[in-house]
């Protein structure tokens, strides 16, 4: 299994550093979304990210799962983590000052520098032997004080811009909460806007239940649930545990709700150890997110290219479009059938422009886009296998195809057209390298991806489908 994993994650990168790579590097992605990724970002173990105020008990969480302290732990009823750590596994307990965990090669944290030293000097890893920490690496941040104390003046660096760093590469983000304090700050709704597209990514958990009589747990978990749905813009209701999670139970608890303070720690504790099982699946999906994400950003720095002047009234078109940054959205997404989540925030897309000469970008370049549409090896080789299995005869009638591809659940239209892209020599009848086509599209509808409007070129093989099974 491991070596299967590692294979997986190498094929990854290759296809992350030869198709997604050029298209960020050519539009200046690192400038609006995220640096690039390195090996080591994909290699890395499954991450699990810690945010909440001030002595909300992240440190005290970490504790619980370790059975004891990482090395350079402070747990206070004061504001006692003042930096990010990265608790990990290692031969020894030891503890590596940011600076050198980001030129470390042997570390994922490279990325961290681009916001400077402060924050560096503000970043540590803490190493420990721990099973636990074999499996995946814990992420404890900085408590978050209330009102607005604690922005980039004082900080001296940006902390929602670290917060959306960490959120990317991140398996599951937790958000504690302290039962007798539920205000959300202002950095905290900023740290909280910051994880936008990364909703199911997280997890809620209402720390320090105990401390609360079971009528009012009631009302403290319902006022919960309404100041996060004043925050975190998703149609869907968050998943909150209930939970208490001290290293020493205080004296003073309420043993009411104990069962089922209990069972929702247990959901949770599933929740952590289903990680490292789907931590595949998962680099899958955050590869094809990011792809998404480079495509629609290409678009919108191609079209900004293209509607600037040759000659005179730079100034003037480029405060304009500008300005109406959120019209050349909605145009885009006619026009190239894009989906609006892929998007990203017009007033912050707007914030990065700033700096940049629009004249000055590169056009589009469709060889590029049309690089992302590819299919990887091990796709080609698991819908040949499937193939195989269903239609040893090597060709899949459209009668036969009908009930395989409407197991996938998408509308009838998009089927249809789905097979008007795969059957391209419309003879009614899907041979193995159609069928294969077929499948990759489907998944791509799946994931709320745009199909093209014809098959390109490079998806329709000269080879036959015969060839392919040989």
């Amino acid at each position: 299994m491991d070596e299967r994993y590692n294979a997986l994650l190498s094929e990854l990168y290759a296809v992350y550093r030869k198709k997604i790579r050029p298209l960020e590097v050519n539009y200046h992605f690192e400038g609006f979304h995220s640096a690039p990724l390195s090996q080591k970002d994909i290699e890395a173990k499954p991450m699990v990210l810690l945010l909440g105020q001030y002595s909300v008990g992240k440190t005290t969480f970490i504790q619980h799962l370790l059975g004891r302290e990482y090395p350079g732990a402070h747990i206070g009823v004061e504001p006692t983590t003042d930096r990010f750590v990265a608790i990990m596994d290692g031969p020894e307990e030891r503890v590596i000052p940011g600076n050198a965990a980001a030129v470390s090669a042997e570390l994922p944290f490279g990325g961290l520098q681009r916001f400077g030293t402060t924050l560096l000097s503000r970043f540590q890893v803490s190493q420990m032997n721990h099973p636990l920490l074999r499996q995946f690496t814990l992420i404890d941040t900085p408590g978050i004080l209330s009102g607005d104390k604690q922005r980039l003046a004082s900080r001296g660096y940006d902390f929602s811009q670290v917060t959306a760093w960490f959120a990317e590469r991140s398996d599951l983000i937790i958000m504690l909460f302290d039962g007798n304090k539920l205000d959300i700050s202002d950095e905290f709704k900023m740290a909280i806007h910051a994880l936008r597209g990364h909703e199911d990514k997280i997890r809620v958990v209402l720390n320090k239940s105990d401390q609360v009589p079971g009528q009012q747990l009631l009302r403290v978990y319902g006022a919960l649930m309404w100041s996060l749905g004043k925050v975190v813009n998703s149609p869907e209701v968050m998943r909150v545990y209930l939970g208490s999670f001290w290293s020493e139970p205080p004296h003073s608890r309420y043993d009411d709700c104990r069962e089922i303070i209990e069972a929702e720690q247990r959901d949770l504790m599933k929740d952590l150890e289903m990680l490292p099982r789907n931590a595949a699946v998962r680099r899958v999906n955050e590869l094809v997110k990011r792809s998404r994400n480079t495509k629609v950003h290409a678009y919108i720095i191609g079209h900004l290219k293209r509607e600037m002047p040759a000659m005179f009234g730079k100034n003037s078109k480029q405060a304009a479009l500008e300005k109406n940054i959120a019209g050349v959205f909605e145009e885009l997404q006619r026009k190239y059938k894009l989906s609006p989540g892929d998007f990203p925030n017009p007033d912050v897309f707007r914030q990065c422009l700033q700096g940049y000469k629009f004249n000055k970008f590169n056009s589009l370049e469709p060889k590029l886009i049309s690089a992302l549409e590819t299919i990887t090896p091990s796709e080609r080789q698991t819908y040949l296998l499937e193939f195989q299995r269903i239609c040893p005869r090597g060709k899949l009638s459209g009668v036969d195809a009908r009930p395989i591809l409407e197991e996938t659940r998408l509308p009838q239209e998009t089927l249809a057209h789905i097979w008007r892209l795969a059957d391209w020599d419309a003879d009614g009848n899907l041979d193995a390298a159609q069928y294969v086509v077929a499948k990759h599209y489907t998944r791509i509808a799946q994931q709320g991806g745009t199909l093209p409007d014809q098959l390109p070129a490079h998806m329709a093989p000269s080879y036959t489908g015969a060839s392919m099974l040989s």
